[in-house]
């Protein structure tokens, strides 16, 4: 069994670029909508990525085994990864791109108490229990303090129900980790895994499109940069990147880690968006980074006394 290491800095960094690219996504899928529907966009772009994975996988000269025992687990984490999608287009039809990210990157605190009942090695301490409860008090505090100063019933009801689908997509989510982890995946290459969930995507979201009449396009230069920044960086390099990551450290430190990307999210919103930035979003913004310092420096993150040299 291959043994998971606490985040060093490599991780570190890589970590924080992969929080940045996730907290802009859903901004750019939020900003594109009007020319092309997300879970649209979503199944084109899994189908680009799973292309390109494909391809990287044949370059390599890397097997696709369907006999290996991770087929089972692999239709399961490719139609949690769709039904996580899924949620999240839909739920960027009723609320904004910044309650859409705070609610998706709950994920982590599911996946934290998931591994946490599967796996020995993830066992969250007392101090790790109390920064996930500090962080994810910031992230509700972020969302609950935000005012709606005239909005109508049913336009709050819209954005409670687009709350509601981001939340079940951060579950979605977490249940996809807690799979990985905890199956035959756990042992298969990054690309495989990647594989089955792109190709999961792909098929049950453009039957999800084609159903629910979502498939018109108009493409502008705008649509066709958002294509290539989901296709390539987001859903093939990003990626395969974290399951990289998931394979050589701990999930629960990458997780509470990866709550700064809301930050980023919220940040991308009131930038590109004009999303209003309010004083709880200071205060939530606040909260998170103190859970995620106490959870990811307090003997997580292993500073080496020189440089390692890149594999």
């Amino acid at each position: 069994m291959t043994t998971r290491h606490a985040l060093d800095t490599r991780a570190s960094s890589l970590m924080l670029l992969l929080c940045l690219l996730w907290g802009l996504q859903q901004v750019v899928l939020k900003a594109t909508a009007h020319e092309i529907a997300p879970i649209m966009q979503i199944a084109l772009r899994s189908g680009v990525a799973a292309l390109l994975v494909a391809g990287l996988m044949w370059w390599r000269k890397e097997p696709m085994s369907l006999t290996n025992g991770t087929l089972p687990a692999g239709l399961v984490v490719g139609a949690l990864f769709a039904l996580e999608f899924l949620l999240v287009g839909e739920g960027l039809r009723y609320t904004s791109a910044s309650h859409a990210v705070v609610f998706l990157y709950t994920a982590p605190i599911f996946a934290a108490l998931g591994l946490h009942l599967r796996l020995p090695a993830e066992r969250l301490s007392a101090l790790q229990w109390l920064g996930i409860s500090l962080a994810f008090a910031g992230i509700v505090l972020t969302f609950f303090g935000r005012s709606q100063p005239g909005s109508s019933a049913a336009l709050s009801s819209n954005i409670l129900l687009g709350d509601a689908l981001s939340l079940l997509a951060g579950m979605s989510w977490a249940a996809t980790t807690v799979v990985v982890r905890c199956s035959r995946l756990a042992s298969a290459s990054a690309s495989q895994t990647l594989l089955y969930q792109l190709v999961g995507a792909f098929v049950l979201l453009m039957l999800a499109a084609l159903a629910t009449g979502q498939t018109g396009i108009h493409f502008t230069p705008v649509v066709w940069a958002s294509l290539v920044f989901h296709s390539v960086i987001v859903s093939f390099a990003s990626y395969l990147a974290w399951f990289w990551l998931l394979r050589h450290y701990l999930a629960t430190r990458l997780g509470v880690f990866s709550f700064m990307t809301p930050l980023f999210g919220m940040a991308f919103g009131v930038w590109l968006l004009n999303e209003p930035l309010e004083a709880s979003f200071v205060a939530g913004a606040a909260l998170v980074m103190a859970g995620v310092m106490l959870v990811s420096l307090r003997g997580a993150i292993r500073w080496p006394s020189r440089l390692q040299s890149r594999a």
